[in-house]
């Protein structure tokens, strides 16, 4: 994911119960409803300030993405069952269920189910921008919701939460059973740096709706592919999104994943296989315009390394994959860092990964959450003991065609917009295909 910047025990499944209790434990306390005798009537609920994301929602470039790609419905429709709703428990139940729906219909659209042009929109399907802009709809329909029941703000924020986890497909990850298959767990990532245009798509996250639930076919068998994506947000990562959805996918048992991959976009035209990822936050605004520079916090409860390391390595078969044929982009293994050498105080950059007891300022792919979700699925790996291909790729950046660059002249879309992602989109199937027959690399 752009901005680049230039330059082992297993554990128990009691360790998964550890890390929601400990990622959920706000969400939790905040659902209890409050007993009838508490209040004589319901009280009006204040409205929850938008969020810079939701704002950006009603600008006319969104509201064409909507519109086109059929999903213009979604948030009117969410907001009309919400009016409904009386109660709590039946407003978790509808944030969860129309979250997954909303996920559902995109992967279906993008993998060529569902409706036809004139309700799908003639926006290509592989496009990933609708999910996302619903889901900003959805969830700014729940901060402008008036319930008829006294709701506190714990208690929406919950509600939101429901909708961004299930909406982004990271409560049905749903790998099989068995050893006739190879498990395979993907990763995507939310259009970002929105506010220079707001057209942007982001091919990671085109990847994993149109891989979602498929199966492959790879040398080494066919291979089940299940994709999540995630938002581009410090506060996010910070508080466990990343480790409450992958965790309970590395414990031992019989749907252990066999291969994950965390993809998001990279640099121009290339490929690249991530080999060295830092324990760096470097500030660069997200998609809240909310910036952190810091070490990268891991949340309590989590399984880890201790002392935490500044540095954790892919388990991917990176020769492999670069000497692969997957398709028009070059695949790059990647091995340079920023760091702090030990004893100095300045960082210095490294073609060939970092040195002895150095200080991460940014991995190989850089110091934003694309590093950050590389260096958090890895360390969980290490912690908990997995021993399978894991790592990060990066896609090539996804342009728009000549003579649409700039935003304010410029359509949402053109033929080599979309023939380029569709173009990435296929190149990740084939190296997943590759990593999942080549295996581990020590």
């Amino acid at each position: 994911m752009n901005p680049l910047r230039l330059g082992g025990i297993p554990l128990g499944a009691a360790l998964g119960a550890a890390l929601l209790a400990a990622t959920a434990t706000t969400a939790t306390a905040a659902v209890a409803v409050p007993p009838a005798t508490a209040a004589p009537a319901p009280a009006p609920t204040a409205l929850t300030a938008l969020t810079t994301e939701e704002q950006r929602l009603s600008g006319p470039v969104p509201q064409e993405i909507l519109r086109r790609g059929g999903f213009a419905d979604a948030a009117p429709d969410f907001a009309a069952a919400l009016a409904r709703t009386r109660t709590l428990p039946q407003a978790q139940r509808l944030a969860t269920a129309e979250g997954q729906r909303l996920w559902r219909r995109a992967v279906d659209r993008a993998q060529g189910r569902g409706p036809g042009p004139e309700r799908a929109g003639d926006l290509s399907r592989d496009d990933d921008r609708p999910l996302y802009w619903a889901r900003l709809g959805m969830t700014r329909a729940l901060r402008e919701w008036k319930p008829a029941f006294r709701l506190s703000g714990p208690q929406r924020a919950e509600l939101t939460g429901r909708v961004e986890r299930s909406s982004r497909g990271q409560d049905s990850v749903d790998l099989p059973a068995g050893e006739q298959v190879k498990r395979v767990l993907i990763t995507g990532f939310d259009p970002f740096q929105l506010d220079a245009d707001p057209r942007r798509s982001n091919p990671s996250g085109a990847a994993a709706l149109a891989l979602d639930g498929t199966t492959i076919d790879t040398p080494a068998g066919p291979a089940r592919i299940e994709a999540a994506v995630f938002p581009v947000r410090w506060a996010d990562f910070a508080e466990g999104t990343v480790e409450r959805t992958l965790l309970p996918h590395f414990l031992p048992g019989p749907r252990r994943v066999d291969v994950f991959t965390t993809i998001s976009q990279g640099r121009p035209g290339r490929f690249d296989v991530e080999r060295t990822n830092g324990a760096w936050r470097g500030g660069y605004p997200d998609n809240a315009n909310v910036s952190r520079t810091e070490t990268v916090p891991v949340p309590p409860g989590v399984p880890t390394v201790h002392p935490q390391p500044q540095w954790t390595t892919t388990s991917l078969p990176y020769a492999a994959i670069a000497a692969a044929a997957t398709g028009p982009f070059p695949v790059h293994d990647n091995t340079e860092v920023t760091e702090i050498p030990a004893g100095a105080d300045e960082p210095v950059d490294r073609p060939d990964g970092p040195t002895p007891g150095s200080t991460a300022r940014a991995g190989g792919g850089g110091d934003y959450l694309s590093n950050e979700i590389a260096y958090r699925a890895t360390l969980l790996r290490d912690a908990v003991g997995l021993r399978v291909p894991g790592g990060h790729l990066h896609t090539p950046v996804l342009q728009f065609g000549q003579g649409n660059t700039d935003p304010a002249t410029g359509t949402v879309t053109d033929p080599e917009f979309v023939r380029n992602r569709l173009a990435i989109v296929a190149q990740v199937r084939s190296v997943t295909a590759v990593a999942v027959a080549a295996g581990r690399t020590p």
